[in-house]
Formats: structure tokens, C-alpha cells, sequence
């Protein structure tokens, strides 16, 4: 438990909080009904109707890589490599 008492005085910090001297509070304001609105989400799916499932020129340009011998680099190989081995084995207990 969290103890709200000054250390120094043992009394109740009251400095920070705004009393009320009638002691009557008003209620907060009834919060608005809830709404949602689904016409980004109508935009987004009409966006992605449009886009193509399969795009030509990936395609092609995937090919041309996969034929290419020399795709990806040894250098590039080596610095993945190099990546992998450093870093943490998050399957071993790290604590």
C-alpha cells in the first residue's frame, strides 16, 4: 500500500489537490454515445482491390536475381553470416 503522507510531517499532502469547500462536486459530463466509422476502412479495401495480386515486373526482376550467380555477393553472404552467429540465442534463458 502507498502511503499519500508528507515523510516530513506525517500529514496528508493537501498542497497539490484543489478541496472543494461545499463539499458538492459536480458530475463529469455524460460522454458522447460511441460511433464508428468505416469509411477509411471502405477506402482502404477499395485501395487494395486495386493493386495488382501479382506484380509483372517483381516477377521479372526476381528472375533475373535467381539466374544471376553472383546474387547476393559473397560479401553480402559473409555479412549476414557474420549478423547471425552474434546474435543472442533468444531460446537460452538470458536472466
Amino acid at each position: 500500500m502507498i502511503n499519500s503522507t508528507n515523510p516530513l510531517s506525517a500529514q496528508p499532502a493537501t498542497s497539490e489537490v484543489a478541496l472543494n469547500p461545499s463539499g458538492t462536486y459536480a458530475r463529469p459530463a455524460a460522454a458522447a454515445a460511441d460511433r464508428l466509422s468505416t469509411d477509411s476502412a471502405e477506402f482502404l479495401k477499395a485501395k487494395v482491390a486495386d493493386d495488382p495480386a501479382v506484380r509483372p515486373d517483381m516477377v521479372a526482376r526476381g528472375r533475373q536475381l535467381a539466374a544471376d550467380p553472383n546474387y547476393p555477393s559473397a560479401q553480402v553472404i559473409g555479412s549476414v553470416a557474420r549478423q547471425i552467429l552474434q546474435a543472442p540465442d533468444l531460446s537460452e534463458d538470458q536472466s
